[in-house]
């Protein structure tokens, strides 16, 4: 099957995790992503994950995860060669992807005023902690000092959540971002260069909080009856009454049951909500120990109000539901490791694994032939380690 973005080629100038997952997106899509790391220190995610066998051939899972489809080029970008070759390489390209420090590829003649000398109709992201400009441009960051920064972790409890979700939140806004430029350059005929935060991609994911904050300082951080977690005779379970009418719903749905719960006919509005939660939730306590789970969960579904029962990672990734989507795929070198797909499917041109992902610098030759070098251009590059 063709990919919807088959013929786009993506320079992918990367590491950990944002700006990889951003390249993979396009990859599960068809384009031609090189992931471009330097020979000696390449990517430090190829050397994490729990497999220690994985990690000594650097191809450790937390690369692996996002490292499908792409093409890999091991360049020592620090060498003035490996640049000249990068620039190369930038001219058939149609997008440039980086996520180091703000100035960094600057200072080796990479930054996006050259590069786009090069090829005025590149498309530059570079995504950094807290964007290119502000007191903190040049700071460095990684997931968890952004969810620190940006008040995640205090409207957690003070506690940090256990996934890198603002990482691959920035990949998926970037993936935006650049899919917007491409579009736009079918218009104008020219290229841009795009700034992505983490910061305040951080920001975007609370937006509700954040602008009730600052118009409404000291309100009152409301806590919903009717989405809030209740321990069951088995277990906790996740109740997803959000809506005033869904109110109404649990409470004929309890009273089938046989629990009455007059005040859930009462919920009209959202001040109605509000005002009744504390009450609703003391009752709800006592209502949901008095079964399993699975049973409230069933007799939620068949209500039509949301309910899940809160499982384990593991349950999740072996559900039946993800299964029968799509969402891990085999890999095509090593059926042992599943890897993730993406988060849609599509009718045409959809997400594929098509290719494992590749040892470091198993594609050099290829790109660099590519990109225009001789051969022995390309082994002298080599026998300097420049390439590997």
């Amino acid at each position: 099957m063709v990919g919807a973005l088959e013929g786009l080629r993506i320079i992918e100038v990367s590491q950990v995790l944002a700006a990889p997952f951003c390249g993979y997106q396009f990859a599960l899509l068809g384009a031609d992503v090189i992931k471009v790391e330097n020979p000696r220190t390449p990517d430090c995610a190829r050397g994490r994950g729990p497999v220690p066998a994985l990690n000594a051939r650097e191809v450790g899972l937390t690369y692996q995860v996002q490292g499908a489809n792409k093409r890999s080029l091991a360049l020592d970008l620090t060498d003035p060669r490996g640049a000249v070759a990068l620039h190369k390489l930038v001219g058939t390209a149609d997008v440039f992807i980086e996520n180091y420090s703000t100035g960094t590829l600057d200072a080796l003649n990479l930054g996006y005023d050259t590069l786009r000398g090069v090829n005025p109709r590149l498309i530059h992201c570079s995504m950094t902690g807290y964007g290119e400009t502000g007191p903190k441009a040049r700071k460095g960051a990684y997931d968890n000092t952004i969810q620190a920064a940006s008040g995640i972790i205090s409207q957690s409890g003070g506690q940090k959540p256990g996934l890198s979700f603002v990482d691959y939140a920035a990949g998926y806004a970037a993936a935006f971002a650049i899919a917007a430029a491409v579009v736009q350059r079918h218009r104008t005929g020219e290229g841009c260069h795009i700034s992505a935060s983490m910061l305040e991609v951080a920001m975007s994911l609370m937006a509700p909080e954040a602008a009730a904050l600052q118009v409404a300082p000291a309100a009152p951080k409301r806590e919903e009856a009717g989405i809030t977690a209740y321990e069951t005779a088995t277990g906790p379970l996740m109740l997803g009454a959000f809506r005033p009418a869904q109110y109404r719903k649990l409470g004929r749905c309890l009273a089938k049951a046989g629990y009455s719960l007059p005040i859930l006919d009462e919920i009209r509005d959202w001040p109605d909500v509000w005002a009744n939660s504390d009450a609703i939730r003391v009752s709800l306590q006592a209502i949901f120990r008095q079964r399993g789970a699975e049973e409230w969960a069933g007799m939620l579904d068949s209500a039509d109000v949301p309910a899940e029962r809160i499982v384990t990672l593991g349950e999740a990734v072996a559900s039946r539901q993800l299964a029968e989507r799509g969402y891990f795929s085999e890999s095509p070198d090593d059926p042992s490791v599943r890897l993730p797909v993406a988060g849609y499917t599509m009718s045409r041109g959809g997400p594929e694994v098509t290719t494992a992902p590749p040892e470091l610098g198993a594609h050099s030759r290829a790109v660099l032939l590519d990109a225009g070098l001789s051969g022995s251009e390309i082994d002298t590059l080599i026998a300097a380690g420049v390439v590997r």
